[in-house]
């Protein structure tokens, strides 16, 4: 259980500063949200800060994995840090193969019902990415090692090049490479599954 604290206040702030102090921690340790009520007759609206700690977050999702192997009958070596784009997780396994699955898909289904767990707690922007036995380092690798070929293509003849669709994270990955070029850019296209990105030459 995702452990997590609620205060009410005729403002945010001060909603939220209720919670920070009943925790003991500043505002960059935490995720919250605010739900906001009517008030009644001649009342102003009230505010609900709703907190929890980064801390939480990291042991909720060491206890997910935890309990997904005492299913599976097996032990995980679970790595669990906090960054900028948020959650990262890196588990090693000895039946790594069967956890990623073909071309990623099982990982990709953890991970997914990784995040819908966490939504069941509130509005939180949680962003958790799973790796596993360091699959999607790899895969990343190979990917840029790509894109910067076709984005080196694009440069010197000044043609479109059109990716095949790819999941919202490849993309990332795609727009981040490309960024990297002067004198060009990428769009995304399409509609999922079948979205894709589009990598262009600048006009001049």
């Amino acid at each position: 259980m995702l452990e997590m604290v609620r205060n009410e206040s005729k403002n945010k702030e001060e909603a939220l500063n209720k919670c920070l102090e009943q925790l003991n921690v500043r505002t960059d340790e935490v995720y919250y949200y605010f739900e906001e009520t009517e008030g009644g007759l001649f009342k102003g609206k009230k505010y609900t800060a709703v907190v929890t700690t980064k801390y939480a977050v990291k042991e909720y999702i060491k206890e997910f994995f935890n309990e997904l192997a005492s299913k599976m009958g097996t032990k995980f070596n679970i790595e669990v840090t906090d960054n900028e784009y948020g959650f990262s997780v890196i588990i090693v396994a000895d039946d790594s193969a069967y956890l990623i699955g073909k071309e990623g898909k099982t990982l990709n289904s953890i991970q997914t019902v990784l995040r819908q767990s966490l939504k069941k707690y509130g509005n939180f922007d949680f962003r958790v990415n799973l790796d596993i036995s360091n699959y999607k380092a790899r895969k990343e690798k190979r990917l840029s090692y790509e894109i910067k070929k076709i984005c080196k293509d694009v440069l010197k003849t000044g043609v479109d090049a059109k990716l095949d669709p790819m999941n919202s994270y490849e993309r990332r990955i795609v727009h981040n490479v490309v960024s990297n070029f002067d004198g060009l850019y990428s769009e995304s296209e399409g509609v999922n599954p079948n979205r894709y990105t589009v990598i262009k030459k600048k006009e001049n």
